[in-house]
């Protein structure tokens, strides 16, 4: 049947991408790196059309504070990511590894790990306490890591052909970063198909990949989702990536409906091609217990909170359960905390669509569950077989699941009901005391290496991963395409790595000063992407400006903004 679109809009990029291909092979690794540095300048000249664009589309008022998670999670992450890129590209240029002098280290099960997090001395200073370190499968070791860092880039001659990426409608700078790791990681030219949310971003992302566009090797396209799925099936694309749900995933892979079902159950895919995805799960939030203060439960919750409703709760690593100790004898008091954090989250219109009906689907099944603001919080979920462990809701809604047990018993299950009970594995959070990881010793980092996760963060937002331009972004590895959870395949990685497993992130208990007068040698203060950060946005944009052009003296203004939060 023919489509009801004009087809040729399509089939004149993915012509013009196929004969771009021989001009991408031809690219050398210094006009490569010049064209992510020429990028890095385009972004940083367009960051404000870009956040008032984002603005727009989610509806936010240009005085609130959320406008700060547009400049961070948009422009400043491009910023950071064709930055680190280039580093790369220019170590490669110069017939050095990537990581060549960067120190390597180890973790349980003889895994070799790389530092992506601190990166520099402005990482020490703006991002203070905070680290990440990208795993690599069991049995690489350094000498393997360093020599086949780069991937493609370690012969960019060898093209891969067309890649279609379908981008990502929630956060505004996974498209463009999904293009580069397509561009560098897999050297294949690629038609950008935006998701219909982010039209409005459309000048801006046209006049960032310019220099990509005007070579020939990029191509910018819209349209719902006939076009997407006319463009993923074009004989001229080789290879498709895309950011979504499993439902979309399976619907493009297998067909919709009854026939998609059919298809699947007899292993014919519909989809001729390989394909690799980010996709979003049911993001667990694991507590520890311990003797916290009064200071350090609301700290907490608000934590827990962000990891909720950062972005109105439409982003694939959203914490969606809770898991308390039920024992825990201060449990009462951070389930009380954690009410107060999400009823006192600045109010925001449901931007994306659905989430109004995926909201009552929620409080359908757990009625009584609903908080102000159009959130909700379920508590006492059973610890099996409910809705809320299987179903991705993508909207404001948040399980709480006990468990019983103490130490490393309590820690054991709560690492077994993550593994087994919750669909996906993109990302699961850990809070604890630094008191309780001491006392628990390797049997905490025996749990972080059991959780199947490819992302773990420790006293941290598994989000920071996806700021880190230098760690690793994407499922466990694993999955199949009839068992797909969370995707397949990595993103982001600037270093180039192969072999990666996950990255782990840690970061403070507690927020400066609070933290330097209780024996915690960090000097961040309340992190910027916090939903109850009062300065999120001029803090947002300062940092923006900084990963812009670098300049030293914009780092005062950037403290004193943060401090203020």
């Amino acid at each position: 049947m023919a489509p009801t679109f004009d087809s040729a809009v399509i089939d004149s990029a993915l012509d013009e991408l196929t004969a771009g291909e021989k001009t991408w092979s031809d690219t050398g690794l210094a006009r490569r790196r010049e064209l992510l540095d020429r990028a890095h300048a385009l972004t940083a000249e367009h960051a404000e059309a870009w956040v008032a664009a984002a603005r727009t589309v989610k509806k936010l008022d240009p005085a609130s504070p959320l406008v700060g998670e547009e400049w961070m999670s948009g422009p400043m992450t491009l910023l950071a990511g064709l930055a680190a890129l280039s580093e790369s590209v220019s170590a490669l240029e110069h017939g050095r590894s990537p990581i060549a002098g960067v120190r390597l280290g180890t973790a349980p099960g003889g895994r070799v790990t790389v530092p992506a997090l601190p990166h520099g001395v402005y990482d020490k200073l703006l991002l203070n306490g905070f680290s990440a370190d990208v795993w690599l499968r069991p049995g690489v070791d350094a000498a393997t890591a360093r020599r086949k860092a780069g991937l493609a880039q370690l012969d960019p001659a060898a093209t891969g052909g067309v890649g279609a990426v379908l981008g990502a409608g929630n956060i505004m700078s996974i498209a463009p970063l999904d293009t580069l790791y397509e561009l560098y990681a897999n050297n294949r030219v690629v038609a950008l198909k935006l998701n219909p949310i982010t039209d409005p971003l459309l000048p801006v992302f046209e006049a960032i990949f310019a220099p990509f566009i005007d070579l020939g090797v990029v191509r910018i396209l819209t349209g719902g989702a006939e076009e997407g799925g006319y463009l993923v099936r074009h004989p001229k694309v080789a290879h498709v990536h895309m950011t979504g749900g499993a439902p979309t995933h399976d619907a493009i892979v297998w067909g919709p409906g009854e026939e998609g079902a059919r298809r699947k159950a007899e292993g014919t895919p519909l989809l001729d091609k390989p394909i690799t995805s980010e996709l979003g799960g049911v993001a667990p939030c694991i507590v520890l217990p311990g003797d916290w203060s009064a200071a350090d439960l609301k700290f907490q919750a608000e934590h827990v909170a962000t990891q909720r409703l950062h972005n109105g709760g439409y982003n694939c690593v959203a914490a969606q359960t809770v898991v308390l100790p039920a024992d825990w004898p201060q449990k009462q008091d951070f389930l009380a905390a954690l009410r107060t954090a999400v009823d006192e989250a600045p109010a925001r219109i449901a931007y994306y669509p659905g989430s109004d009906q995926r909201v009552a689907a929620a409080v359908g099944s757990y009625p009584g569950s609903e908080r102000s603001g159009g959130r909700v919080l379920v508590e006492n979920l059973p610890a099996t077989d409910t809705a809320l462990l299987r179903t991705e809701y993508f909207s404001p809604v948040l399980g709480v699941v006990e468990l019983p047990g103490t130490g490393t018993e309590y820690l054991d299950r709560a690492v077994d009901f993550a593994n087994d009970e919750l669909m996906g594995t993109l990302g699961a959070n850990i809070i604890a005391h630094p008191r309780t990881l001491k006392e628990l010793g390797a049997a905490f980092d025996a749990a972080v290496e059991r959780l199947r996760y490819g992302t773990v963060a420790i006293n941290a937002w598994t989000g920071v991963a996806f700021l880190t331009p230098r760690a690793s972004w994407g499922a466990f590895p694993g999955h199949t395409l009839d068992d797909i959870q969370s995707g397949v395949g990595v993103v982001h990685n600037a270093f180039l790595l192969d072999d990666v497993e996950r990255t782990v992130v840690r970061g403070p208990f507690r927020p400066a000063p609070r933290s330097i007068l209780t024996g915690e040698f960090t000097l961040s203060p309340k992190p910027p992407w916090f939903v109850s950060n009062k300065t999120a946005t001029a803090t947002g944009r300062k940092l923006t400006e900084f990963y812009g052009d670098g300049k030293p003296t914009r780092l005062a203004g950037i403290f004193a903004s943060a401090l203020r939060g």
